[in-house]
């Protein structure tokens, strides 16, 4: 009996032993609770076929991700695994945050990754691949069919058939005086002043328009974003808001497709098809960003995932992040939400996007019309002080003091840390 007794106690603290020797690896992410609960799904389908390892999932509200990551670096607890945000991808690898991924991922997920999915997630100094995402973006000009109709709208048939800046803002006067509309357009105001959404979605208008938010060259602000070209783009966007076309913060993020419909037309995010289609049917019409200037402009890049320098055990981290891009319930709920092929896998997988497809447009954008985000490690700053310059213009702020008191702001930021070497080599 007692040695029976002993034998239990052994084998308890065998297990238990077992038990704490499970590999932890912490993820790190952001999302709405749909994608939390489907990250929350495939992870759980990890540990099934990994019982030796406990995947920790660690949630950041999307506004205040950078701020949690901040005070993750300052008390020295890096996640393994980390969501990132693929303009800031350049500041965490200069910061030494972020290892080279390719060595830790699968050879099939690599070779699956679009064009634009490996430049959003390699890092300009070295080449090399320090992220990877199922998904890349884009923003689109959304139209209720019925209200272009009742004006006459021209409908653009793809990105090389714009709409004009002059066509657009001819557009928004008409539809202010249009019974039913109560604004021209949403621009998406309601996501706030402090997101990254006013870089990603209104930095295209300004390289529209024939300007910048830094110079890529020179990796200088000043004598570009507060250039003519910057001050009349956001001059144009002032006007918008003071005549009281543009849907305010106030209002919320969906006027567009709301009862009534309130709004005509959206600048939006590919993600907001999947619920605007669903609610407005064949109303529903998808037009390329228009030209405010020489060229068209859109935006891409997502949120993408990493391994972080502090990972004691990147190759398990690895083998998460590969078995999480081929989960196939992640893929359907990703494709539930319009989200926006980043594998050639998922992109064959996703009518949405292909020839004839209702957003195929976007696609169209991205292989012709896409600009990435400034790839500079001062990209926290560059966003920072470009979001409020643009929180002070949409108040009725002067345009040409708002824009050259973000432009210094940025080059002071990259003079105080003596142009980010090795990037000052680059001028």
């Amino acid at each position: 009996m007692g040695n029976r007794l002993l034998s239990f106690l052994m084998a308890s603290v065998a297990l238990g032993g077992l038990a704490e020797a499970k590999t932890v690896i912490h993820v790190m992410h952001q999302g709405d609770p749909g994608w939390v609960s489907t990250y929350g799904e495939v992870a759980k389908r990890f540990e099934a076929a990994n019982p030796d390892v406990d995947i920790e999932l660690i949630y950041a509200p999307h506004d205040a991700y950078n701020e949690k990551f901040s005070a993750a670096v300052m008390s020295k607890q890096l996640p393994d695994v980390m969501e990132l945000d693929a303009p800031f991808l350049a500041n965490y690898v200069w910061s030494g945050y972020l290892q080279p991924i390719k060595p830790l991922i699968d050879k099939d997920i690599l070779d699956d990754m679009t064009e634009s999915n490996v430049a959003q997630g390699t890092y300009p100094i070295d080449k090399e691949l320090y992220a990877v995402g199922l998904t890349d973006s884009s923003v689109v000009l959304y139209g209720n069919r019925k209200y272009l109709e009742a004006i006459g709208a021209r409908i653009p048939k793809g990105v090389d058939d714009a709409w004009t800046r002059e066509e657009f803002e001819d557009y928004l006067e008409k539809l202010s005086k249009l019974e039913g509309v109560k604004w021209p357009i949403d621009t998406f105001r309601g996501y706030g002043i402090k997101t990254e959404w006013i870089t990603y979605a209104y930095g295209p208008i300004l390289q529209s328009a024939g300007c910048d938010l830094i110079d890529r060259k020179a990796w200088k602000s000043v004598g570009t974003l507060d250039s003519d070209a910057c001050v009349d783009a956001l001059t144009m966007m002032q006007k918008w808001v003071k005549n009281g076309w543009v849907v305010p913060q106030s209002s919320g993020t969906n006027q567009f497709f709301a009862e009534g419909h309130p709004a005509a037309l959206a600048l939006g995010g590919h993600w907001i098809y999947a619920e605007a289609a669903a609610t407005m049917k064949n109303e529903i019409v998808v037009m390329p960003l228009p030209k405010f200037g020489p060229k068209g402009a859109s935006p891409n890049g997502t949120w993408i995932w990493g391994i972080t320098t502090a990972s004691e055990h990147p190759e398990i981290a690895g083998k998460f992040v590969s078995f999480m891009l081929k989960d196939k319930a992640l893929r359907d709920y990703a494709k539930e939400d319009s989200a926006y092929p980043g594998l050639k896998s998922f992109a064959a997988d996703s009518p949405l996007y292909a020839n004839g497809g209702p957003m195929a447009v976007a696609f169209e954008q991205a292989s012709k019309t896409a600009i990435a985000r400034p790839p500079h490690p001062a990209y926290p700053i560059i966003t920072s002080a470009f979001m409020g310059a643009v929180d002070e213009i949409f108040n009725g702020g002067d345009v040409k003091a708002a824009l050259t008191t973000a432009a210094e702001k940025i080059d002071e930021d990259i003079e105080e840390n003596d142009g980010y070497p090795p990037f000052d080599e680059q001028q």
